[in-house]
């Protein structure tokens, strides 16, 4: 079993996150960006990561690749029976993988993968206004509907919980962290789910990489 691409994307950690938790443990392959090569390419037909092989099997996108996880390990099952809790499971990852990214990533990109990895001049000011604007929209919700304690279905973990991590993990990562101060349940809800081994060994070594490269970059000089 093969997934192909980088655990800094938040799509490729959702899945490289839900294999952990299921106890599997597929071969990470660098992937995306210009590279993976022609196998990467059969797997991923628009260059996007993660792409996924199983023996001769093939499959990209990180909410297909997990549905289909799922189905075939249906042990630590992560994806409720019940309507209500599946529905707002799926609601969850959506809503990660849609509004979340779509805010977070000017913060991302501008302080880490414009300038340390594709080497273009960052646009701080996107990443700012993203800050300042984009992230609060979401954290404001999350303030609202994240539990006290545990989990955001069925109290226990679901893909909802992973969903939701995975993007909000590269905010830190690049020195944008939440703020506890206004947004403590959010603050503590992700440090209850990126505690557990499954996440904290990848960002582990996520931490390493973006150090490896420069760390993130604060202002367009010094890039």
């Amino acid at each position: 079993m093969i997934v192909y691409g980088s655990t800094l994307s938040p799509f490729v950690r959702k899945v490289m996150v839900v294999c952990a938790e299921k106890g599997l443990a597929p071969e990470l392959k660098p992937a995306g960006m210009g590279q993976g090569g022609p196998e990467f390419a059969e797997a991923s037909p628009f260059g996007k990561m993660p792409a996924f092989r199983d023996g001769d099997f093939t499959l990209c996108d990180s909410s297909a690749i997990i549905h289909y996880l799922e189905a075939k390990y249906p042990e630590a099952g992560l994806i409720p029976e019940a309507p209500e809790a599946r529905g707002r499971t799926i609601w969850f990852e959506e809503f990660a993988d849609t509004i979340i990214v779509g805010a977070n990533t000017p913060i991302f990109f501008n302080r880490f993968v414009g300038p340390r990895v594709l080497r273009t001049t960052p646009d701080i000011a996107a990443a700012e206004s993203a800050e300042r604007e984009a992230m609060p929209k979401v954290c404001d919700y999350l303030e609202r509907v994240v539990p006290e304690e545990g989990f955001l279905v069925e109290d226990r973990l679901t893909l909802a919980d992973i969903a939701v991590a995975s993007p909000l993990a590269n905010l830190a990562l690049v020195g944008s962290p939440i703020d506890p101060v206004r947004y403590p349940r959010v603050t503590r809800y992700l440090n209850r789910i990126l505690e557990r081994p499954s996440f904290a060994t990848i960002l582990e070594q996520d931490r390493k990489t973006i150090a490896a490269m420069g760390g993130a970059v604060r202002e367009a000089a010094a890039a």
